[in-house]
């Protein structure tokens, strides 16, 4: 597939071991009314990677492996903004020092830069290490598709994506295919190259139908009739694909958040089911 590679800036942006944070008495009360103190976003994850289920989790927006951010806000901005979803993250201190891994996702309203290590590699970090990302993918254009519009995308991962090219659109596998009216925080948004937005999970027929149970941390999904190009606005015949970055919400409106990585128009975009359409899958995590 043709892109523009060749002219995108790669640079450096670099974030810390977010440690989690929470406001006392630290209760969440969910969409059913019942308050709950649970870990929440940021951390040093050790239990859930990309590849685990993000559904059923003890957990409320719980983001797997290494949750960072800048403490600068304007460079906490850029940092959120120039991530890429599969860009090389190094830690440049500590035990781990010189030790790689990838983004996986960005998580709004935190303002999150996830990332995957090695189990070993965790056992080295600490709350306090630094981590470097090479940001890469700002700009990606697909060169014969002009009705697509990339975000968030590492042009490194579009190469091993099941993505098939047809007659003036593409065929990409995703694990799941989401209708615009389950899309739920993050609406509203002016733009998607930071953040997420959630997959609302508290209807019980929508939950079977749709079998949200079986979403995965790194699954790569598509949302139905939903237009991302300049924020989340419903489209008909549009779609936008992502990946999925956080677990499951007890919160009205919420749920496993994804991090777009296309979106176009008159579906120049189509799904078709590969379960195995995950990050775990395209990087070999174990």
């Amino acid at each position: 597939m043709k892109t523009n590679e060749e002219k995108l800036v790669m640079h450096s942006i670099q974030g810390k071991v977010r440690h989690p944070v929470m406001k006392l008495p630290g209760y969440r009360v969910g969409s059913d009314g019942t308050s709950r103190i649970v870990p929440a976003t940021g951390s040093i994850t050790y239990n859930f990677k990309i590849g685990d289920s993000c559904m059923g989790i003890l957990g409320d927006h719980v983001e797997p492996g290494v949750s960072t951010k800048n403490s600068d806000e304007m460079e906490d901005a850029a940092y959120n903004t120039f991530a890429c979803v599969g860009n090389v993250a190094k830690i440049i201190t500590g035990e781990g020092k010189g030790d790689e891994g990838f983004v996986t996702g960005k998580h709004g309203g935190a303002d999150h830069v996830m990332c995957y290590f090695s189990a070993a590699t965790l056992e080295k970090l600490t709350l306090d290490d630094k981590i470097l990302i090479k940001a890469f993918g700002s700009g990606l254009a697909l060169s014969d598709y002009p009705g697509i519009t990339c975000l968030n995308f590492d042009p490194r991962l579009l190469e091993k994506m099941n993505i098939k090219e047809n007659d003036g659109f593409i065929e990409i596998g995703v694990t799941h295919i989401i209708p615009a009216k389950l899309m739920g925080s993050g609406l509203g948004m002016s733009s998607m190259y930071q953040g997420d937005y959630d997959i609302m999970s508290r209807d019980e027929s929508a939950y079977k139908e749709f079998n949200l149970d079986t979403l995965r941390f790194g699954d790569i999904v598509y949302i139905k009739d939903h237009h991302n190009a300049y924020g989340p606005d419903y489209t008909e015949n549009a779609g936008t694909v992502g990946v999925i970055i956080h677990g499951d919400s007890y919160i009205s409106g919420h749920g496993p958040g994804m991090t777009v990585l296309m979106t176009g128009l008159n579906n120049v975009i189509r799904p078709f089911i590969d379960k195995e359409a995950n990050l775990a899958k395209f990087f070999k995590v174990k």
